[in-house]
């Protein structure tokens, strides 16, 4: 070695062995947080799949339980309205058995005019039929409405024709042409009805 190289060998600080030492732990605490920090990644990863996973079974018992629910509505949608149509059926079919003796007494009735000479008999067993007719729209909770002298109202009465008439009967019923029919509050046929002007 030439002595300018020999010297210059020499003049290279060497790293104390303390700080060598220093930098070898430096180094290892580096690699020790680094796989602290790979590990710390790894749970939080396995805590992110489990809750991943959870929340996905939620999901999956929700949606079970939504199908089960629509599937129950579909079933109580169906069932009440069999029931309603079932209800409306025996309803209709108890008013029709009810009204069939009357439908017997016209046809005795129809009967007796062929037979019968005696007018007033059969005028007398008219009579009973009507009232025996209106006995069940009574039961049924139908009723008339009243025409004879009441002020006209279009809730219940429907004008077919206006006449003149004096100042007390203006807006007065004066006279009925097709009796009205209400069924509780509620009206099911409006009364025809001749309105004073």
């Amino acid at each position: 070695m030439s002595k300018h190289n020999k010297h210059k060998h020499e003049e290279e600080p060497q790293q104390p062995i303390g700080q060598a030492a220093e930098a070898a732990v430096a180094e290892n605490e580096q690699e020790a947080a680094q796989e602290e920090t790979n590990d710390s990644e790894a749970e939080n990863e396995q805590d992110n799949s489990q809750q991943l996973k959870k929340l996905q079974e939620k999901v999956e018992a929700l949606e079970d339980t939504k199908l089960r629910l629509m599937a129950e509505f579909e079933n109580f949608r169906r069932r009440t309205n069999k029931e309603k149509a079932d209800l409306l059926q025996s309803a209709g079919e108890r008013i029709f058995r009810d009204l069939l003796p009357v439908v017997d007494d016209l046809e005795r009735a129809m009967d007796a005019m062929e037979k019968t000479e005696d007018i007033n008999a059969v005028r007398e067993g008219v009579k009973l039929i009507y009232q025996k007719f209106v006995r069940f729209l009574d039961e049924q909770d139908v009723h008339a409405i009243e025409t004879e002298g009441a002020t006209f109202d279009t809730d219940v009465h429907e004008a077919v024709t206006t006449i003149a008439a004096g100042e007390d009967k203006k807006d007065k019923v004066i006279d009925c042409t097709k009796k009205g029919y209400k069924m509780g509050d509620r009206v099911i046929r409006f009364a025809q009805v001749v309105v004073g002007a």
